[in-house]
């Protein structure tokens, strides 16, 4: 009896904890699971008045149509490419900011460098990409202003198809870049400081510090942020591009969510566009199944 009582305990004790999931647990069931009825609707002709139970059985019609439309590869290509600088240069940013404020010895400069890079983190890219088309205008844009004091001429970034993938991922890039900084600079906490001791002895400056033990003893935080990255090869940035792309720029600017979009919002495709999205989400199975298992061989990272 006093077992049994004593397996209760924790139960009992982490019982608060358990309650606090629920909210999050019924909003991603409703959001998330309940929603997956509708991957029935790729392969149907569906009609919204018929609903899903009397809209006629295509099978695979509305995939072999979606493979043969001419912008879905050029779609496609705009979303792995855009997203694989985003990873990149996602970690090469913080990487660096984070070992240079490493450097800074005075705490509150630190501090306000810190909560500075991380402040945009905080706002939506419907904020931002008011911002930014301000800042980025060819006739009263600050940016633009800026160049025209060299003899440069203005550019239309968000509207010249030719920058306005690179537009994408410098935006995203100082947007998030704050939050990454706070990871490798916790990271940094962790390196033993004998390792600096023994480096000094040895006749190491700052640089050989930083070559031989600050980014070594970061490495496996960064191969595992990496890894863990290519998870979401696919999801270039919906809200991002969405508020910053135009016609203009749909050749490469347009990724596979905002076609989605378009096809089933705008053009009321509903069946071809939930067929692109179901192809989006198997591929990006595959490429975080890919990441973990990369994760786990190269930084030992488990899930559980």
């Amino acid at each position: 009896m006093q077992a049994a009582t004593v397996k209760r305990r924790p139960w009992k004790k982490h019982l608060p904890l358990h309650l606090m999931l629920v909210p999050g647990i019924v909003l991603l069931i409703m959001f998330h699971y309940i929603p997956m009825a509708g991957i029935v609707i790729a392969f149907q002709n569906f009609i919204p008045a018929k609903g899903f139970f009397d809209s006629k059985w295509v099978g695979w019609d509305n995939f072999e149509f979606m493979l043969q439309m001419p912008g879905i590869g050029q779609v496609l290509w705009n979303t792995i490419f855009i997203a694989f600088l985003k990873i990149i240069f996602g970690q090469i940013a913080p990487i660096v900011t984070a070992l240079l404020l490493n450097e800074v010895r005075k705490s509150s400069i630190k501090r306000s460098v810190q909560t500075l890079v991380y402040l945009p983190h905080f706002l939506s890219w419907v904020i931002l990409g008011g911002i930014l088309i301000d800042i980025l205008s060819p006739s009263h844009g600050l940016l633009n202003e800026v160049m025209s004091w060299f003899g440069m001429k203005p550019l239309f970034f968000l509207g010249n198809d030719k920058l306005f993938p690179y537009v994408l991922v410098v935006t995203d890039v100082w947007k998030e870049f704050g939050f990454g900084t706070i990871v490798y600079l916790a990271a940094l906490t962790s390196i033993n400081p004998t390792l600096y001791e023994a480096a000094i002895m040895d006749g190491a400056g700052r640089w050989k510090q930083t070559m031989h033990v600050t980014l070594p003893g970061m490495l496996p935080i960064i191969v595992l942020l990496a890894t863990l990255g290519l998870g979401g090869v696919l999801n270039a940035g919906f809200d991002q591009v969405f508020n910053l792309y135009n016609p203009l720029v749909y050749r490469t600017g347009d990724i596979l969510d905002t076609f989605v979009y378009r096809l089933g919002l705008i053009d009321a495709q509903y069946a071809v566009a939930t067929a692109v999205g179901l192809f989006k989400s198997v591929v990006s199975l595959i490429f975080v199944g890919a990441s973990y298992w990369l994760a786990y061989r190269l930084a030992g990272y488990r899930i559980f």
